[in-house]
């Protein structure tokens, strides 16, 4: 296991490598200069040229590409053009809300996906795979920025159950749960169907094997032999799932933050294109990109972990 830990871990850092690179690329290709658009029509030559310099906009790409390696492996994302402030402060004060955001939408797919699944599986060709057949498909066709429109006009507009905007009043955990219930069925409702149909097919198969009908042949209680033998080995894909889906719940997050006014790394990415912020967005997507790889990693490693035929595989 620690063999195989350490080769993910090294896999994690080429990929991370890699993708900084690919960001600078598209970062340096971008039309406009930063400085200017930072400051405006109206600033003078000078001061654009003293903000240039500022940024290291001035220096030959190789210089501006190893400085930019070097400091993020440091944890150094530069500083902020307007405010002067570190980036890596201003992603971390907004970094807790998006992650909260993510969990809450982890927490909606797999309460409702998990059992959907075992439903269809256990009766399969009833009525009820039917149903949570069709609303596996339904859910996942529809976009996350639909669900969070319909689900706040509903919720909180018409019916008055839950608040429409904000993050709730900080140090007050029910409220901030409170606040938190709309964006994150708008981020994981869409995961809901695939969860749900992967944990059937893989219930299906798990169902059929000789273990499961040797624990039927000794009388054991069909409950048992579903939630506490099957779903115990079907379970396993979800995982992989799950690590891939936080990746789509980050840009599912963006819409959610925008929809409901949270706070949270995707505001925070939307504000500062609009203003040409390239050391936050270069900042925030790095930020995100690395949060997404460990996700995967561990996810692996839990697999590994459960699963020693992945480990002697890899």
């Amino acid at each position: 296991m620690f063999i195989y830990a350490l080769k993910r871990l090294g896999l994690s850092a080429v990929i991370v490598s890699v993708a900084m690179a690919f960001l600078f690329a598209m970062i340096y290709l971008l039309p406009g200069d930063p400085a200017s658009v930072a400051l405006g029509p109206r600033a003078t030559e000078e001061m654009v040229q003293a903000l240039r310099e500022r940024m290291g906009l001035d220096r030959p790409v190789y210089v501006q590409f190893w400085n930019f390696y070097s400091s993020a492996w440091r944890g150094d994302l530069g500083t902020e053009v307007l405010s002067g402030r570190p980036v890596m402060t201003i992603i971390l004060e907004q970094l807790p809300y998006t992650l909260a955001l993510i969990g809450g939408g982890i927490t909606w797919s797999v309460a409702l996906g998990i059992p959907l699944g075992c439903l269809a599986a256990v009766r399969r060709g009833g009525w009820a795979d039917r149903v949570v057949g069709v609303a596996s498909v339904a859910v996942i066709a529809v976009p996350s920025f639909v669900v969070a429109i319909y689900a706040l006009l509903i919720f909180a507009v018409a019916l008055r159950w839950l608040p429409a905007i904000g993050a709730g009043q900080p140090g007050e955990l029910g409220d901030q749960l409170v606040h938190l219930l709309l964006p994150s069925l708008a981020v994981g409702l869409g995961w809901v169907g695939y969860i749900a149909r992967m944990v059937r097919a893989s219930m299906l198969e798990v169902l059929e094997a000789s273990h499961i009908r040797t624990a039927r042949a000794f009388g054991l209680p069909e409950n048992q032999i579903v939630y506490g033998y099957a779903l115990a080995i079907a379970i396993l894909p979800t995982v992989t799932i799950l690590g891939i889906g936080v990746g789509q719940m980050l840009s599912s997050a963006v819409f959610a933050e925008i929809v409901f006014a949270r706070p949270g790394i995707g505001k925070l990415v939307y504000d500062a294109i609009l203003v040409r912020n390239y050391p936050i967005v270069t900042g925030a997507v790095l930020v995100t990109t690395v949060f997404f790889v460990l996700v995967n990693m561990l996810a692996d490693l839990l697999i590994g972990a459960l699963d020693p035929r992945v480990r002697s595989g890899f």
